[in-house]
């Protein structure tokens, strides 16, 4: 003999699919508008070693690993070789500032990572390197835009107001960091 269902089962049983299907309703836009959330995407030249890379770093609302170590590779002291994470904010406003200055080319990277050692060396060297500089943690970089001059570079980044920036025309590029707004001429 078959046993019926009691009246109990069988609501739990609807209210279960009603609920599947309001949740699926609710989260299927949710879904789907993180899906079309932009890619982010980053063009750089290093200056120093000749490595490249033009690459989606950021999808599907996440950093993505393997786009951040190449970055941080290319971003590499290059005197020493020494890789150390890249604040992935550094990336956000790189990626900010091309889209401000409407520019397809890399950028061209003078100076990313320092290792401590490079820094007090370059301090030594040259004015202007700062004893505790941000290039240490991986917060900072110098660089330029060979498509556009570098007073445009510099006032794009001030604009975004993400951070340092520091111009520097003597020496062709344009420093910008993501730790407190502030900016300077040197």
């Amino acid at each position: 003999m078959r046993r019926q269902p009691d009246d109990a089962g069988t609501r739990r049983y609807f209210l279960g699919l009603a609920l599947g299907a309001f949740a699926t309703t609710i989260s299927g836009p949710a879904l789907a508008a993180r899906r079309a959330l932009p890619k982010r995407t980053l063009a750089l030249n290093s200056l120093h070693t000749g490595e490249s890379a033009n690459l989606v770093y950021w999808a599907d609302g996440k950093y993505l690993r393997d786009p951040m170590k190449r970055l941080a590779w290319i971003l590499r002291d290059h005197r020493t070789n020494e890789i150390h994470p890249i604040d992935p904010r550094l990336f956000d406003l790189l990626s900010g500032l091309r889209g401000r200055l409407d520019a397809s080319q890399p950028f061209q990277v003078v100076s990313g990572y320092r290792s401590p050692a490079t820094n007090a060396l370059l301090a030594k060297m040259t004015d202007g390197v700062a004893e505790h500089s941000l290039h240490m943690q991986g917060w900072a970089i110098d660089i330029r835009v060979p498509s556009r001059k570098l007073s445009s570079v510099r006032e794009a980044a001030m604009s975004l107001k993400s951070g340092g920036v520091g111009y520097y025309p003597r020496s062709n590029f344009v420093h910008v960091d993501v730790g407190r707004i502030r900016h300077w001429t040197a």
